[in-house]
C-alpha cells in the first residue's frame, strides 16, 4: 500500500518539482496552494489530488485535514514547503513584514505538524520534511533578508522540537532542508540550481528508511553547520 504525502506550497517552484518525484517515487501525492485554480492546474499536470490549504490559516489548515480524514486518506509524509521571502533590513524593516514572514515561514509548519503529526505518530510511521535554508543557519547567516532569515533560523528550532516529541514513537522521523539556491519565483533566473537538483534532499528526507537520521538539517543529504 502507497504512503501518501502532503505538500504545501506545491502548485510552483520547489513545491511542484517535490509533489512530482515524490509522485514518481510511488507515493500517493496531495499537492496543497493557496489558490485554488493554480492549485487545481498543478494537481492536474501531475494526476494527483488537489487540497486547497492556506497554511497562513488555522481553520484552513484544520478543514483540510478533516476534509482527508472524511476521505480515509491518512498523511504519512508531509512536507512543509509553503514559504515567502520579503526584503527590507534589519533596522527599517516593519513590524507587519516580519509578522507576516513567521506567520508563513514558521506558524505555517507548526500549524501543518500539529494537524499530521499526532497521526504518525500514533500509527507509528512518519516523515516530516521542513524546507529551510542556509539564512537560518547560525553559522551560515549574513545580511541577506532578515525577516526570512529569522523564520528559517526558528523553523529549525521548530524542526528539533518536533522531532523531540515524535521520539520514541516508532518510524517517526523529522527533518530540516535546505534545497541551496534554486531557479524558482522567489530564487531567480540566476540561480545554479534547478528545482529537480534542489529538492533531491527533500526526496531522500521523505523517504528515509528506519535506520536513518532524525532531528537533523541537511544540504545535498549531508549535515551542513547550522
Amino acid at each position: 500500500m502507497a504512503r501518501t504525502a502532503l505538500v504545501t506550497g506545491a502548485n510552483r517552484g520547489i513545491g511542484f518539482a517535490a509533489a512530482r518525484q515524490l509522485a514518481r517515487a510511488g507515493l500517493d501525492v496531495v499537492l496543497t496552494a493557496r489558490g485554488a485554480e493554480a492549485g487545481r492546474a498543478a494537481a492536474a499536470e501531475l494526476g494527483v489530488r488537489f487540497e486547497q490549504l492556506d497554511v497562513a490559516s488555522n481553520e484552513s489548515v484544520r478543514e483540510c485535514a478533516q476534509r482527508l480524514e472524511r476521505d480515509g486518506i491518512a498523511v504519512d509524509v508531509l512536507v512543509n514547503n509553503a514559504g515567502v521571502l520579503q526584503s527590507g533590513g534589519i533596522l527599517d524593516v516593519t513590524d507587519d513584514l516580519v509578522r507576516n514572514t513567521l506567520e508563513v515561514n514558521l506558524l505555517g509548519p507548526l500549524r501543518s505538524a500539529q494537524a499530521f503529526l499526532p497521526g504518525m505518530i500514533d500509527r507509528g510511521y512518519g516523515r516530516v520534511v521542513n524546507v529551510s535554508s542556509g539564512a537560518g543557519s547560525v553559522t551560515e547567516a549574513g545580511a541577506y533578508s532578515p525577516a526570512y532569515s529569522i523564520s528559517k533560523a526558528a523553523l529549525n528550532m521548530l524542526t528539533r522540537q518536533l522531532a523531540f516529541a515524535a521520539e520514541g514513537h516508532g518510524d517517526v522521523k523529522v527533518n530540516a532542508m535546505c534545497p541551496g539556491w534554486v531557479r524558482t519565483d522567489m530564487g531567480g533566473r540566476s540561480a545554479p540550481r534547478s528545482p529537480e537538483e534542489g529538492v533531491d534532499t527533500l526526496v531522500w528526507l521523505a523517504t528515509l528508511p528506519a535506520d536513518a537520521p532524525t532531528n537533523g538539517f541537511f544540504r545535498d543529504r549531508r549535515p551542513p553547520a547550522w
